[in-house]
């Protein structure tokens, strides 16, 4: 088994502390002294040795998350030309997966979340290898704590197979962010879990799938693959990538594929999508504010405060994000945190790159 992080990624909805030059996974959100990167790999430590993970990164954060992974070979991180979304992603290191192990079976991993229970999370990998060494597409789904607008649902269907304490699912439906009311339809009915987007499969079963689904994107793989190892690489890859559409792995095979398991767990899961998710990892003080820094409130309840060298003082205020950096201030109310992703945007049509 091999593990495939996706680290490219700038994390616009955690911002202003995740920027363009320091993203999310570079940093230490869940405030225990080690950035979401490293503990991404930390987790897998005792599933496989370092030579069998490999990081797919941007150009600029190449450097950076060789020193977040040193003992990462070098030529495990890959190098995207330019982000195209998740499936030209998976589709890459695929190929460089069946390049140097045809039977590969890779599990694919954002490089931010947070997992409470890591050894659960390892049990439920072991066992969806077992089905995914069968040929199928596997995924995992999170049972849902409460109804959240933020994350796409997946329908279970009748049982597959059951591999020790898990039990793997056909899927029925993929459900992109429901609206609250369908949300809690998905919660009370109890056969709906949030997709975790993580994977698990054979390099050999998605790169099939990418052929049937996403044609163009697999014509630039192959061209890629026939040359990993020679001199002629880099520079097939910077030919052949402009031309790869821009796609979601969810999107673009899964919702279409038709061997598609799911397998749902709990191991304390959050995407980590939102500053309002901060309320998922770490404890609420007695007013039901999360704060992270210097805090001082007078009637303040159910805020979000990150500010770790300066006092924030609130007085009268409630469900709010405030948010303090060196050289910008958020304050946004809390159930507009997903928002803040169209608000460095606006930063960008604004011209105001200094702050991205």
């Amino acid at each position: 088994m091999y593990a495939v992080i996706l680290a490219g990624g700038s994390g616009k909805r955690l911002w202003p502390l995740s920027r363009q030059a320091r993203p999310k996974q570079l940093l230490d959100i869940t405030c225990l002294g080690k950035p979401l990167l490293q503990e991404t790999f930390a987790r897998l430590a005792p599933l496989m040795p370092p030579d069998a993970v490999y990081v797919i990164t941007a150009e600029r954060y190449m450097e950076s998350t060789g020193r977040e992974l040193p003992s990462v070979p070098p030529s495990n991180i890959i190098r995207e030309p330019e982000g195209r979304g998740s499936a030209p992603a998976i589709g890459l290191a695929a190929v460089h997966l069946w390049h140097r192990d045809s039977e590969a079976v890779m599990v694919c991993l954002p490089a931010d979340h947070y997992i409470a229970e890591p050894e659960r999370f390892r049990d439920v990998l072991l066992a969806a290898e077992q089905v995914a060494q069968e040929g199928h597409l596997v995924t995992l789904g999170i049972r849902p704590d409460y109804p959240h607008t933020g994350y796409g649902y997946i329908e279970i269907g009748e049982e597959l197979t059951e591999v020790g304490e898990f039990s793997a699912h056909t899927v029925h439906q993929f459900t992109e962010k429901p609206d609250e009311q369908m949300a809690r339809l998905f919660v009370e009915g109890g056969r709906h879990f949030w997709n975790s987007g993580m994977f698990i499969w054979k390099a050999s079963a998605i790169l099939n799938e990418i052929e049937r689904h996403l044609p163009r994107l697999h014509e630039c793989l192959c061209e890629v693959g026939g040359v990993l190892g020679t001199p002629e690489a880099l520079a097939v890859l910077e030919r052949t990538w402009p031309g790869v559409e821009r796609e979601t792995i969810d999107f673009g095979v899964m919702e279409k594929a038709k061997d598609v398991v799911v397998i749902p767990v709990d191991m304390g899961w959050s995407d980590i999508g939102s500053w309002a998710s901060l309320a998922d990892l770490l404890p609420a003080d007695g007013d039901g504010n999360i704060v992270v820094g210097k805090h001082l409130g007078l009637g303040t309840e159910g805020c979000v405060i990150y500010s770790p060298r300066r006092l924030v003082a609130t007085v009268g205020v409630e469900n709010l994000v405030v948010v303090e950096t060196e050289d910008a201030i958020l304050i946004c109310a809390r159930d507009r945190a997903e928002d803040v992703k169209a608000l460095v945007d606006r930063l960008d049509e604004e011209g105001w790159q200094d702050w991205l």
